[in-house]
């Protein structure tokens, strides 16, 4: 077994896209002429997101944009008066529009019957060529950041721009957790198989997700995904199958203003759709566990009690596992003895994985907004 966990990490840290590596970012960049910016509409879903819906969208009417902007707000229900502080946004370009979101139909995910929502009136406002924008209502953008996107796409002939914001890391909880996320997200959908046209492995970040509008009419728009509860990677997945090009990629002009306070908070996060990516099968949710086991927990172990060749293969695991985690929290800027901790939390996100899996079975199913689905509707 020891041979087996020495061998797993070799091939996670050389055969597997580089997933540990935080250099796949954009920075501001400006070689499109001024006269070729195509129009561009930002779609943001919004669900009791009093606390930050005008802080992001005061960053997305600032942009600093050379085409036509519009940015679309769809409240999808909230209770907490959100659709009324988004109409208070100073807006003095016209940019904005807030949509009161329809009764939710059977067979769709709230949020994406939103983002539906806001799609239909982003297509009246893009011609052919344009972009839509889908973002969270709890992202800031720097000025420069939708130029960024645009002209990257543009440049690379893109179909999709998609970024992992910058997550908040400010409590304890999160400082120990969080960074581990993008690390883990990073392992399942390697940056650089996402980017790589040949390989069929499709993923992006929801907080930043730039698609064609044409790409987006040809596979169907987000009705192809209406029930997908992992909708992110989902549409990726369909665009990539379509033919498309993909990007995704760190960003270092977008974060995350969504506090998680607590381990607990995580915890949540997590079994949101932990179970939904092993979809829903306690088969793949046995081997999963048995290959996370290999890979974080039996290292600390045999570098601990094993002896001889077994002890110096099980700290060589573990410390291909800790300097692979590196440059994760340096990209966080936090201590790299940090990197220590990392087998208990995975630890942690494996126990969170299992909750997954458990709260599915007791027919609890996945809980987020005040809702609840039980299983992901889109084949």
């Amino acid at each position: 077994m020891a041979v087996s966990a020495l061998a797993a990490w070799g091939k996670l840290l050389f055969a597997h896209g580089r997933f540990w590596r935080t250099g796949t970012r954009l920075t501001p960049v400006n070689t499109v002429s001024a006269s070729v910016w195509p129009d561009v509409a930002v779609v943001v879903p919004a669900r009791d997101e009093a606390e930050s819906i005008q802080p992001c969208l005061a960053t997305l009417l600032q942009q600093d944009y050379k085409g036509r902007l519009s940015v679309i707000v769809v409240d999808d229900g909230s209770t907490d008066g959100t659709g009324d502080l988004a109409r208070q946004v100073p807006d003095p370009h016209g940019r904005l529009t807030v949509v009161t979101g329809r009764e939710r139909p059977e067979g769709w995910s709230g949020k994406l019957w939103a983002v539906h929502q806001g799609e239909m009136v982003a297509r009246e406002k893009v011609d052919a060529d344009g972009f839509i924008l889908l973002t969270d209502a709890d992202i800031l953008h720097s000025a420069l950041h939708l130029e960024t996107l645009v002209e990257k796409a543009q440049r690379d002939g893109l179909d999709m721009v998609s970024e992992m914001v910058v997550l908040n890391c400010e409590s304890a909880a999160e400082r120990l957790l969080v960074p581990a996320f993008v690390y883990f997200f990073a392992m399942l959908y390697p940056f650089e198989k996402v980017n790589d046209p040949a390989s069929e492995v499709a993923g992006a970040a929801g907080g930043t997700i730039l698609v064609r509008r044409a790409m987006l009419e040809r596979i169907g728009g987000v009705e192809t995904v209406r029930g997908a509860l992992i909708d992110d990677c989902s549409l990726a997945s369909d665009i990539k199958r379509a033919g498309g090009k993909l990007y995704l990629g760190h960003s270092t002009l977008a974060w995350s203003i969504r506090p998680y306070r607590g381990a607990g908070d995580i915890w949540r996060m997590i079994a949101r759709t932990a179970y939904v990516q092993l979809r829903y099968s306690p088969v793949i949710l046995l081997c999963t566990i048995i290959g996370m086991g290999l890979v974080w927990l039996a290292p600390v172990y045999f570098a601990l009690f094993g002896r001889g060749r077994v002890r110096v293969m099980g700290g060589a695991s573990l410390f291909l596992a800790i300097v692979s985690f590196l440059p994760t929290l340096s990209r966080f800027k936090l201590s790299p003895l940090r990197a220590l901790a990392l087998p208990v939390v995975a630890a942690f996100y494996m126990a969170a994985t299992i909750g997954s899996a458990v709260d599915h079975h007791r027919g609890r199913g996945v809980q987020w907004k005040s809702r609840f689905y039980t299983e992901e509707t889109h084949a």
